[in-house]
């Protein structure tokens, strides 16, 4: 039976907000650009050996999936604000301690991860991991390196 949290996106308001603005604009700016292009490369001739009329369409089937996907993702969407708790959760920064160093996660909806700013996907291994979990528990979790443990400092 799969969970009833795989079907919602946790967003921030500020993420919520730029995949709404960059939905209006595909489908009121882009959708009409590739519009235009089509005809254009129409007007080209033979379309069985038109690179442009190939493009265009390719671009036009990108876009579409593109607004299904915004769609999908703004109407699942559980809009968060800094988690304010002592356990995990979406919207949580988490100092964890892992062998002698620690890092800061911010724990993230998955349309929002980016490791490298240390925002973290509640659906990744680690995220999964640490949700739930209260300062001061220790947790290991799974990576393709093997089992790591870890310890929760804080949580803000």
């Amino acid at each position: 039976m799969a969970n009833s949290d795989e079907k919602k996106e946790y967003l921030t308001k500020e993420k919520y907000n730029e995949l709404t603005a960059e939905l209006t604009d595909l489908k009121k700016n882009r959708r009409k650009e590739i519009a235009e292009n089509l005809e254009y490369a129409k007007s080209l001739g033979d379309l069985s050996e038109n690179a442009e009329y190939q493009e265009a369409r390719e671009m036009q089937a990108s876009i579409e999936e593109r607004i299904i996907k915004l769609e999908t993702v703004l109407k699942s969407a559980i809009i968060v604000s800094n988690h304010r708790t002592d356990t995990v959760g979406v919207g949580s920064l988490v100092t964890v301690k892992k062998g002698g160093e620690t890092k800061k996660y911010k724990i993230v909806g998955s349309e929002e991860a980016d490791t490298a700013l240390g925002k973290i996907s509640n659906r990744s291994p680690l995220g999964e991991a640490l949700m739930g979990k209260k300062k001061g528990e220790t947790f290991s979790f799974s990576t393709p390196g093997g089992k790591v443990s870890c310890e929760i400092v804080s949580i803000e």
